[in-house]
């Protein structure tokens, strides 16, 4: 099993359910979309070039995922706390995927990655 496999395999429920879900959505969402093993964590590509990844907030074990061009995206769900150019979308493992939000922000991601391209 590889890293990326075993990340998933690895997660507690409902953070196992969570995770797979958005993974199936987020790679479905756009056939330039990729996934990989990058920093120990599961990240998103769009034509190779990193745009999302999936991680779990240390201090309170709040999942996310993470937008490495986040604060280039103007979404009021996203947050940026501390961070310079990362935005979060902080995750309820018990309440769903956020598709309508999600869906409208990986737009832009995705965007903001052709744009550069």
């Amino acid at each position: 099993m590889n890293e990326l496999d075993l990340f998933y395999f690895q997660q507690e429920e409902p953070f196992k359910r969570c995770f797979l879900s958005l993974r199936e959505h987020i790679l479905n969402y756009d056939e330039g979309i990729s996934e990989a093993w990058k920093f120990n964590m599961p990240f998103f590509c769009y034509k190779g070039q990193m745009f999302c990844y999936f991680h779990i907030y240390k201090k309170d074990g709040v999942p996310y995922i993470g937008f490495t061009e986040g604060k280039r995206i103007d979404n009021p769900a996203l947050v940026s706390g501390d961070r310079d150019r990362i935005k979060i979308l902080p995750l309820d493992p018990t309440a769903g995927v956020p598709t309508g939000t999600l869906n409208g922000i990986l737009k832009e991601a995705i965007h903001l990655c052709k744009t550069r391209l």
